[in-house]
């Protein structure tokens, strides 16, 4: 080989080759062969690390998540809370910051946490850390390590590992350490698989001349506030109070100018905690002269609020498209929202859950939201049917909603802002019958991680379809959805009778008789299913009278009517514990 050729080897081998002390790699706790780490952030080591810091109990095993565990909305809201049935249980989920991924609970009754004890496969923290506020996260990191405060009243399990500090004030400034750049560049040093434990972040040093700065603690403390007002803002969320388009703040008549207010509000909280987020960082950098190692800046789609649509919805999508999405996916909860004010699950005039416990009726509702200007259904089902058959018809009583809460004046143009946000893909003559007929249910089950609580009696092919709410079933819920049905059939058999007298007229054109055949021949079909459901399937269930505890969770209960409901994909699944 040439001497010309060895020096161009002995370049291209300099390029990636890396010099280092063995001493370096000891000063990191479990001296990982991190040999890309810069000597800044290396000589971090050579503080306290948060170990000194944390206190923990190790995590709430059951051993039997679909024994013990449910997701908030299936159980009565009166058993959730500290000294009840169910404890908010903190179980990881998707990549989240600051706060957030509160929506299951655990069995802890007496009976439960005794089974916890004495069962070898469970475990259960001890009683000092049961209700603590803290720092918790999601163990499995393939979409990020985010770190939120687990508030007062909680617990938490494996998926969620939890971190507990000696006052409040530790809480925010290490909640700032954590979410900062400086630990994203280190976790996966500490640990290079998937998961981000206990012990990992027990290793990560305090870096004291940062975290005592007193702006971290606002910062973190801004960031919380914000996070939980965004987490809040959405059903599923325990501290869920109203759609945020019915606010106050936004009463403008027209239903676009309010959206369009709400987007550049969630557009400015979005920029305000990105910029929260790098001034932290800038914190934690400019202390230990990092800057050839870190950079400030965070990008949009790692600001976790939700009504944030980089953070939504990812991908390399523009400005338009994840404009489009974000519009699309808040009238479809505005459209939730509205049927939740039908039930009486929330009320137009009264922030919060209003009927949410097991076999409350139109009687409480009207207890406790006396002068309702927009009451709850009085029998608990809601047809939802291809045209205007009933009164309380789901699209008719959507309409009227609209018209309460936006007024008459700007009600047409109002309608069709929504219908066209809700047709993102422009289908011809979309409307807003056509959501609720063909997405709405599928819409309802995603939101609420397929245990809904709106629950769909649906005919095989479709032809009847009616709402009802869980939390007001009673045993002779399916009676009252037959008489439903059978008037329902009635009407479609006065059609058909109707349409035969078109036949025989003989005013009749050549071009309107074809069209009544062809409608004759479809209600003759429609009625021989509904006949066929009632047989079959609704009035044996109506008969039985099936009684339901909330308690067992709606995997079990949903099962129970069998095929009077439209069939959930993988609702029967196992769960992992």
């Amino acid at each position: 080989m040439s001497e010309c050729n060895n020096n161009r080897l002995a370049h291209a081998v300099e390029r990636y080759f890396f010099r280092t002390s063995i001493i370096d790699f000891k000063k990191i706790p479990g001296a990982p062969i991190s040999y890309w780490l810069g000597d800044g952030v290396s000589k971090t080591f050579n503080g306290v690390s948060l170990s000194a810091l944390i206190e923990t109990e190790g995590q709430n095993k059951t051993a039997n998540n679909e024994k013990y565990v449910r997701l908030v909305w299936e159980v009565s809201n009166s058993t959730v809370g500290k000294n009840s049935r169910w404890l908010p249980y903190a179980k990881g989920g998707d990549y989240r910051k600051w706060f957030g991924n509160l929506q299951h609970v655990i069995d802890w009754s007496k009976e439960a946490r005794e089974h916890y004890r004495k069962d070898s496969s469970c475990r259960l923290i001890a009683e000092p850390f049961w209700y603590r506020e803290g720092i918790t996260w999601t163990d499995i990191t393939s979409g990020g390590t985010g770190f939120r405060f687990l508030p007062e009243g909680t617990t938490y399990d494996m998926s969620g590992p939890t971190a507990f500090f000696p006052n409040r004030e530790e809480i925010f400034r290490c909640a700032a350490l954590l979410n900062s750049t400086y630990t994203k560049y280190l976790l996966p040093v500490l640990n290079p698989t998937l998961h981000a434990q206990l012990r990992d972040i027990k290793s990560i040093p305090q870096l004291e001349l940062a975290k005592n700065n007193p702006r971290c603690a606002e910062i973190s403390n801004l960031c919380i506030k914000a996070a939980e007002i965004d987490w809040n803002s959405f059903e599923g969320s325990m501290g869920f109070s109203t759609h945020p388009l019915l606010n106050p703040h936004y009463s403008l008549p027209a239903f676009e100018a309010n959206y369009h207010a709400l987007s550049t509000q969630w557009r400015e909280m979005t920029l305000e905690m990105q910029s929260l987020e790098e001034e932290n960082n800038r914190i934690f950098i400019d202390a230990y002269g990092l800057h050839d190692e870190l950079t400030p800046e965070v990008p949009l789609n790692e600001i976790t609020l939700t009504c944030n649509p980089h953070y939504r919805y990812g991908g390399d999508k523009t400005e338009e498209e994840l404009e489009a999405l974000l519009l699309a996916d808040t009238m479809r909860e505005f459209v939730s929202y509205a049927v939740g004010c039908m039930f009486g699950r929330y009320a137009l005039d009264k922030p919060g859950l209003v009927l949410a416990n097991q076999g409350e009726t139109i009687d409480d509702y009207r207890r406790l939201v006396p002068n309702s200007r927009f009451e709850a259904d009085a029998d608990n089902v809601i047809p939802m049917l291809d045209g205007q058959w009933f009164a309380d018809d789901v699209t008719e009583r959507f309409r009227q909603f609209l018209r309460v809460t936006f007024g008459e004046d700007h009600y047409g143009e109002n309608l069709a802002f929504i219908e066209q946000a809700l047709n993102p893909k422009g289908k011809r003559a979309y409307t807003l019958r056509d959501y609720m007929l063909g997405e709405f249910y599928a819409d309802h089950v995603k939101r609420y991680k397929k245990r809904p609580i709106y629950w769909l009696f649906s005919s095989p092919k479709g032809t009847f379809n009616a709402l009802i709410y869980l939390h007001r079933y009673r045993p002779d819920t399916a009676s009252v959805v037959l008489r439903y049905l059978r008037e329902f059939r009635a009407k479609l058999a006065a059609r058909q009778s109707t349409l035969e007298q078109v036949l025989i007229n003989p005013a009749t054109s050549q071009g309107e008789k074809t069209k009544a055949i062809k409608e004759i021949d479809s209600l003759k079909k429609q009625i021989i299913e509904l006949q066929d459901y009632e047989n079959d399937t609704l009035y044996p269930l109506a008969t039985a009278q099936v009684a339901i505890d909330l308690d067992d969770g709606v995997k079990v209960n949903y099962l129970k009517l069998g095929a009077a409901l439209k069939k959930i994909t993988g609702l029967d699944a196992k769960e992992e514990d």
